[in-house]
């Protein structure tokens, strides 16, 4: 199975440093058009289904790029986001100083990090495995798109690429990445990782290789 893996656009709280996890919160218009701009690149592409979590930044990206194709959007309930307990709704400064240890865990041991009340990122892996595995029995042979989340794109990533989620924060997904691997019933392989290519300008990216290269100027 090919499996073209999306992050939804933009959200207000994205912009914010907002913990979301389950808080359904809607696409902004910069994320509205960003799911048209990966409609447009994925519309020549083949596909067999579009599979979204069920919160609507996700659905809303999911039936954009859906509507290119003449598609329904299939909820998948195991890509939701996580979810982060009473960490949800706060914003990041909030958390670094309600949760000082819990915090500092989970930047520097993300696999060991109990945040109060929430998932751990384990019992978000096993649920992400068991998704994709029933869409691949519906689609073994075909090409989908699933659309997700940036924390669940990320666990899912270091799943199959046989990494454990102490590996979580050396993955970046940015909102409306596309990610590509081939999933079987015997390995996965990766293709292709956080492409934002379709959401640049040709500027854009000569300025941030620039950077890069002399980042202090």
């Amino acid at each position: 199975m090919r499996v073209l893996l999306v992050r939804h656009g933009h959200t207000d709280w994205n912009e914010e440093g907002v913990f979301r996890g389950r808080i359904d919160i809607e696409l902004n218009p910069k994320g509205r058009k960003q799911a048209d701009i990966i409609g447009r690149r994925l519309q020549k592409v083949r596909l067999d289904a579009v599979y979204s979590s069920p919160l609507s930044r996700a659905v809303e990206t999911a039936v954009r790029i859906a509507s290119f194709h003449s598609k329904e959007v299939q909820l998948c309930g195991e890509l939701i986001d996580i979810d982060f307990g009473r960490w949800q709704g706060l914003k990041l400064a909030d958390v670094r100083t309600g949760y000082p240890e819990v915090y500092r865990v989970w930047e520097t041991a993300p696999q060991k990090v109990r945040i109060p009340e929430a998932e751990t990122l384990k019992e978000v892996r096993v649920r992400l495995l068991a998704g994709l595995k029933k869409i691949f029995h519906i689609h073994p042979d075909g090409t989908v798109v699933l659309v997700s989340h940036g924390l669940t794109n990320k666990v899912l990533i270091c799943a199959i690429l046989g990494l454990d989620n102490s590996h979580f924060w050396k993955v970046k997904q940015d909102n409306g990445a596309i990610n590509i691997f081939k999933y079987t019933e015997h390995g996965s392989k990766l293709f292709l990782m956080n492409d934002i290519s379709h959401l640049r300008t040709i500027d854009e990216v000569v300025e941030s290789m620039e950077y890069l290269e002399n980042p202090l100027g």
